[in-house]
């Protein structure tokens, strides 16, 4: 969950452009977009490096490096704007994605080892944390940056202090660093040899090839099947994305377009940005859903007629999202999109361990896992790019000494975002027809070493 955190950027969003004037749009969605690259490419050294010293040292060190980033991010309020978004680039995006990176990779590589009769599911169970990470620590972020109740599903359970925003940043790196270095702490791979009792591979069940072979790095990136199944991981990513990263301004666009003050009240104001900040929240519980259900329906159905279902699906919402702007709505259109999206997460990575086997679960997965941090760069990016600007709203605000001020909010207009994902998510349908599991015999096995497992 605290990896996961990393999907509540749209929170800051707005109180980062309240103290940065001078960015644009494109300029604030840049240490989002950044942070998905880097975790992505990360993965690769992280899941490297557990395959030979196992997954406990890696998660401490991944723990360590997150929760250093953000605390250096809480930093930034003390730099000028330019100074500003390089050193949150570098802190929160860099530090923070390469953190990420190596833990996010030790429990889904080392539960795939152990359960390898419910591989679907278990990678579901595994990442399902990741995706609910936005669903507490969003309106935690929320209240933190601008005082008020920690509430879930709108009820106030608890008074939050108002720290401001860069503030924010520091006390999310504490929580981070210490709940991933302790739950690292848990992990072990299986002994060497090991299969749960009673399981037997079947020919063809839930998605898995006939034979298991364990591909080497080098051999699975020269079948057809790695690369369709990495340009479908891109589409997905960017497509889902899109909306999650920017899941709180559209909100804001959505309502502050409908409301008539001029200037919006400051209680407007927030009931808007509560209400975003809880789609935020809602997405997030949906994401997490889906990596469950998809994976384990994906044992039955199998993982490729799964995949193609959740495209179709994912698409064709999508299409359909710019005239969801009514509240509850617009929260099932993107909850849509974000238990489809979460179910990317976990079908990807047992259709590697499928295709390609688990000794090289790590890196292998690694490599398929960049089409998510490419789509984590183009998502954010497109939504910006391709958003108009269809007029500015004055709205109330606190400023940094806790007065009342005027703030406009640049309203923006997503619909060719929205479009562009959706054909997206429906080419990458088409795309999953074609997929096949590569030939055990025509793929190279790799022996030539031994599996380095149990704690290190």
């Amino acid at each position: 969950m605290s990896l996961g955190a990393v999907y509540i950027w749209s929170v800051f969003q707005t109180p980062l452009l309240a103290r940065f004037p001078g960015w644009s749009e494109t300029q604030v969605t840049l240490p989002a977009q950044l942070v998905i690259a880097v975790f992505a490419f990360a993965v690769i050294l992280g899941g490297r490096i557990q395959d030979r010293l196992g997954p406990r040292l890696v998660g401490t060190m991944g723990g360590l490096i997150l929760g250093a980033g953000l605390m250096l991010a809480g930093l930034t309020g003390r730099f000028g704007e330019g100074t500003a978004l390089v050193w949150l680039v570098g802190t929160y995006a860099v530090l923070g994605g390469l953190g990420i990176g190596m833990a996010y990779v030790c429990p889904v590589a080392t539960c795939v080892k152990w359960f390898p009769d419910k591989r679907g599911l278990i990678t579901g169970l595994a990442v399902a944390g990741f995706g609910a990470g936005a669903f507490f620590f969003a309106p935690l972020a929320r209240g933190l940056i601008g005082a008020g109740d920690y509430a879930l599903f709108g009820i106030p359970l608890f008074p939050l202090p108002r720290v401001g925003v860069f503030e924010t940043f520091t006390v999310l790196g504490v929580i981070f660093l210490v709940a991933v270095v302790l739950g690292s702490q848990l992990l072990r791979n299986p002994p060497a040899g090991y299969c749960p009792a009673g399981f037997v591979p079947a020919d063809g069940a839930a998605g898995r090839p006939a034979a298991q072979a364990e591909v080497a790095p080098g051999a699975m990136l020269r079948t057809p099947a790695f690369w369709l199944l990495w340009l479908t991981y891109l589409a997905g990513s960017t497509a889902g994305l899109m909306v999650i990263m920017k899941a709180a301004p559209i909100w804001e666009t959505f309502g502050l377009a409908a409301t008539t003050e001029a200037p919006v009240s400051a209680e407007r104001f927030a009931s808007i940005a509560s209400a975003a900040a809880m789609a935020v929240a809602v997405l997030a519980l949906f994401n997490a859903a889906g990596r469950i259900l998809w994976g384990r329906v994906s044992d039955t159905l199998g993982r490729r007629e799964t995949l193609i279902l959740m495209f179709v699906i994912c698409g064709l919402v999508l299409l359909g999202l710019d005239w969801m702007r009514v509240y509850p709505l617009y929260l099932l259109g993107i909850s849509v999109i974000a238990l489809c999206f979460g179910g990317y997460l976990a079908l990807y990575p047992a259709i590697a361990a499928d295709y390609f086997g688990t000794r090289h679960m790590g890196v292998n997965y690694g490599f398929l896992f960049t089409a998510y941090g490419i789509g984590g760069m183009l998502g954010p990016y497109l939504a910006a790019a391709l958003m108009q600007t269809s007029g500015g709203v004055e709205y109330q605000a606190q400023d940094a000494t806790g007065a009342l001020a005027i703030q406009v909010f640049q309203l923006g207009e997503y619909g060719k975002a929205f479009v562009t994902g959706g054909l997206l998510c429906l080419a990458a349908a088409v795309v999953m027809l074609a997929v096949r599991a590569p030939q055990t015999g025509a793929a190279r096995v790799d022996v030539s070493r031994p599996i380095l497992v149990g704690e290190r």
